[in-house]
């Protein structure tokens, strides 16, 4: 299913406008492994006719190529060490500053099928069940409706709880059901799904304690990179934690972010916080 090259550049554009995806020149291979299955889930036979459909201008097929081009990668306490940043001292430091008003909010804003918002959930379980009593909100959002209703159902493969899960959680947290594994429903409980599509206008939300914005910005030229940046900083906490991928940064993009640092992990607070003295170590 060989792609034309004005049939290509309507796709970049069409994902550029809708998701702020950059797709660079020449990839019009990614284009075609992507879109594939969705031209074979509609019954044409090439990507061409798939794209003459968007030309038409169908919404919901629209809706499915968008979400075909948008990566969804992701694992169980993904490159471990932001989570034990987490555990060890930003969740202890959150906690004592929030004593009196026992409050914390999570928010996973790529969470792809679940596994970031669900490691969030089990990390608080295992490690702060003094938490049990506060009022604590984990939101996980996505621009991907397929993805959502997924990690909403909370059922994974086994190659799913093979990459990062810790045998003792899913011994104590799933349970088999055939070939899928199936997140219990104490843990499922704890996450709030929802769409958003980062490049749009946010639904309003709670001050945000933790951001978890990771392996998303790449995606984006610099100028999105930038408002997206200026919005986290309207959402998070004064005193508040932002976490990127590790190839993702603030600099040269929003100076009113500080880099920190905590063993392995980098993070991000607003100047206002780290001047203080609060937060990672610098």
């Amino acid at each position: 299913m060989s792609l034309a090259p004005a049939d290509f550049d309507y796709v970049r554009t069409l994902v550029r406008d809708e998701a702020a995806i950059v797709v660079e020149p020449g990839k019009s291979y990614l284009v075609e492994s992507r879109l594939a299955p969705v031209a074979r889930r509609h019954g044409l036979q090439t990507i061409d006719r798939l794209v003459q459909q968007l030309r038409r201008g169908s919404p919901r097929l629209r809706d499915e190529v968008v979400e075909a081009m948008t990566t969804n990668e992701t694992s169980f306490f993904r490159d471990v060490h932001p989570f034990t940043s987490l555990e060890e001292r930003v969740i202890p430091e959150l906690m004592q500053r929030r004593a009196a008003r026992r409050q914390l909010v999570f928010w996973s804003a790529a969470c792809s099928s679940g596994q970031e918002p669900y490691s969030v959930a089990m990390l608080l379980r295992e490690k702060f069940p003094q938490l049990a009593s506060w009022n604590v909100r984990i939101v996980a959002s996505d621009i991907s409706a397929e993805m959502l209703g997924r990690a909403a159902a909370g059922r994974f493969s086994q190659l799913e709880v093979n990459r990062g899960l810790p045998a003792r959680y899913l011994a104590k947290y799933f349970q088999r059901e055939g070939a899928e594994w199936q997140i219990s429903d104490e843990i499922r409980r704890m996450v709030e799904f929802r769409a958003v599509n980062l490049i749009q206008p946010w639904p309003r939300m709670p001050p945000v304690d933790v951001l978890l914005l990771r392996n998303v910005l790449i995606y984006f030229d610099h100028g999105t990179k930038r408002e997206i940046l200026a919005r986290c900083r309207q959402t998070l906490q004064p005193d508040g934690f932002l976490f990127l991928g590790a190839p993702e940064t603030t600099l040269n993009v929003d100076p009113a972010f500080d880099r920190v640092q905590h063993g392995q992990t980098i993070c991000y607070q607003l100047k206002s916080a780290t001047g203080t003295g609060q937060g990672c170590t610098k």
